[in-house]
């Protein structure tokens, strides 16, 4: 499907405005849709053929709001902390960012300060896309913080399971919980799980 002489392998999905990255011109991206050798799957963006995987819409939804940070549900379920299987993907934009438009996806949008979308966060390549996530301790503190919205079952188990498989560490889980000022929420619970 791709040039012979291109010097990487072009990303599972990418943006019309990454053409130039993927060796691509737009008459060679049409004759591809066309025969089938690549897919339009959202406004301005495409992927290879069998590049789906659970993962997918993470990717497309980073690939479409490429500030984003994927938390909470999202994250959990790509760090294997719980149980939790959320049908949307979490996302967190800064709190005075547009909302973006991101038709025929499923995504629930939370709002967190400039501090809070620079803290805690690693950057990893999903099908060749760069996604930004909240790490382990992070996303398991963030539950304790959203846990009016999320359930506070969510949380709990999201704790006890990243202790248990050794994801997150405590010292990590108590710099988290101060950085994200709810240090006085978790205290007990952690006190609890480790004593």
């Amino acid at each position: 499907m791709y040039s012979r002489t291109q010097r990487d392998q072009p990303p599972d999905i990418f943006r019309l405005r990454d053409l130039d990255a993927v060796d691509l011109t737009r008459a060679r991206l049409r004759a591809l849709v066309r025969t089938g050798q690549a897919e339009r799957v959202g406004h301005g963006l495409y992927r290879r053929p069998g590049a789906g995987t659970e993962l997918d819409t993470v990717a497309t939804v980073c690939a479409r709001v490429p500030g984003a940070v994927v938390c909470l549900l999202t994250a959990l379920a790509i760090h294997r902390i719980g149980t939790q299987l959320p049908p949307e993907v979490w996302i967190a934009i800064d709190r005075k960012a547009r909302k973006p438009r991101i038709e025929h996806l499923p995504v629930r949008i939370v709002r967190f300060s400039r501090a809070l979308l620079s803290y805690g966060i690693e950057e990893r390549r999903v099908q060749g896309v760069a996604v930004k996530i909240t790490s382990p301790a992070r996303t398991v503190v963030d539950c304790f913080r959203y846990r009016n919205k999320l359930g506070m079952d969510v949380a709990l188990e999201a704790l006890k399971d990243g202790l248990a498989t050794r994801r997150v560490t405590v010292a990590a889980l108590v710099r988290a919980a101060q950085v994200c000022r709810v240090e006085r929420v978790l205290k007990p619970y952690l006190e609890a799980l480790v004593a």
